[in-house]
C-alpha cells in the first residue's frame, strides 16, 4: 500500500497499471478490497487508485480534530486526487454517496468522468435498515464494537438488518474481519467513524446537492442494481436521468455489492464505458 498526506490525516491507497486515473471508492465498514474481484478484469490501459477513506475500516486514524463529517469526507475525497495531481479522473461511487457532492461544493474539476454503482443519493442517507441499525449503534456506549462483532458472525451478518440486503451472496468470513478488524482494535478509528456518523444529515440539502450533478457535463455511467432494497432502483434512474450525458445499465441478480455479487457484469460494463471513444 501507498499513501499521501492530507490535511485531515494520511490516507493509504491502492495503485496499479498505467494512464488515465481511475478512483475506486467504497463504503461504510470497508476498504480497497472491496474491489478486489472486479479489477483483475478491468481492462488495461488505465491507472486504477483504490484509496481507503476513513469510513471505519481505515488503519490510521485521522488528525485529531479533521473534519470528518460528510461535507469533510466530501472535501477529503477533492484532496485526495488534489495531492497526487490527478487531471481527467473517472469517479467510481459505491455504497457510500458522499463524492457526488464534489458538483455541488465546487470540487468536480479534477473529475471527467463517473460510474455510480448503487450508493447513496438524495436523501437516502443513512440507507436503509443497515443505516438505521449504524445510527443506532453509534448512539449506544460501545455501540460500533457491538456492531463490529455481529457482523463477524456469518449468521448475524446475512440479517436485513445488517449485511443481508447488501450482498446476495454471502461475504466472505476474511473479507469481513478484514473490515471490521481497524474499528475492534484502534479507538482513534471509532473516534473517526463516530464523527462522520454523528455529523449533520439534512435532507433538503442532501437532494439540493445530488441534484447538483445536472450541472456535471462529463460522461457518466449509472450501474444500478435493480434487485436491492437498500438503494432505490428508481434513484438510478433518476440520477441517469439527471446527469447532461448520463446513461443507465443494470447488473440483474445483484445487491448493493454488485461488484462482490457479479463480478463479471460490473467489469464488463465498466470496462466498455472506460474504452468507449467518448470516454477516453
Amino acid at each position: 500500500m501507498k499513501d499521501v498526506t492530507l490535511p485531515a490525516g494520511v490516507i493509504e491507497y491502492d495503485e496499479t497499471g498505467s494512464g488515465p486515473p481511475v478512483v475506486l471508492l467504497h463504503g461504510l465498514l470497508m476498504d480497497h478490497t472491496l474491489w478486489d474481484r472486479v479489477l483483475p478484469l478491468l481492462p488495461q490501459g488505465f491507472r486504477y487508485l483504490r484509496p481507503v477513506l476513513p469510513l471505519g475500516a481505515h488503519r490510521r486514524p485521522m488528525n485529531p480534530g479533521a473534519d470528518l463529517t460528510l461535507r469533510g469526507q466530501v472535501r477529503l475525497v477533492a484532496d485526495f486526487l488534489d495531492a497526487l495531481d490527478l487531471d481527467a479522473v473517472t469517479l467510481v461511487h459505491a455504497d457510500w454517496g458522499g463524492a457526488l457532492f464534489l458538483t455541488a461544493h465546487g470540487l468536480d474539476r479534477r473529475v471527467a468522468r463517473q460510474v455510480i454503482l448503487p450508493c447513496e443519493a438524495f436523501d437516502n442517507f443513512p440507507p436503509g435498515l443497515p443505516g438505521a441499525m449504524v445510527a443506532l449503534a453509534v448512539r449506544l456506549p460501545g455501540g460500533l464494537r457491538l456492531a463490529a462483532h455481529q457482523l463477524r458472525v456469518g449468521r448475524l451478518r446475512r440479517l436485513p438488518m445488517l449485511l443481508g440486503r447488501m450482498a446476495r451472496r454471502p461475504l466472505p468470513d476474511d473479507l469481513v474481519h478484514r473490515w471490521t478488524e481497524p474499528l475492534l482494535r484502534d479507538p482513534g478509528v471509532r473516534r473517526d467513524l463516530l464523527v462522520y456518523c454523528r455529523g449533520p444529515f439534512d435532507k433538503k440539502e442532501l437532494i439540493r446537492d445530488t441534484e447538483a450533478l445536472s450541472r456535471f457535463t462529463g460522461d457518466a455511467l449509472v450501474l444500478w442494481s435493480p434487485d436491492n432494497r437498500v438503494m432505490p432502483p428508481e434513484h438510478g434512474r433518476r440520477l441517469a436521468e439527471l446527469l447532461p450525458a448520463g446513461r443507465y445499465a443494470e447488473v440483474p441478480g445483484a445487491y448493493v455489492l454488485s461488484m462482490l455479487d457479479e463480478p463479471g457484469t460490473v467489469a464488463r460494463e465498466m470496462g466498455s464505458f472506460l474504452t468507449s471513444s467518448s470516454t477516453r
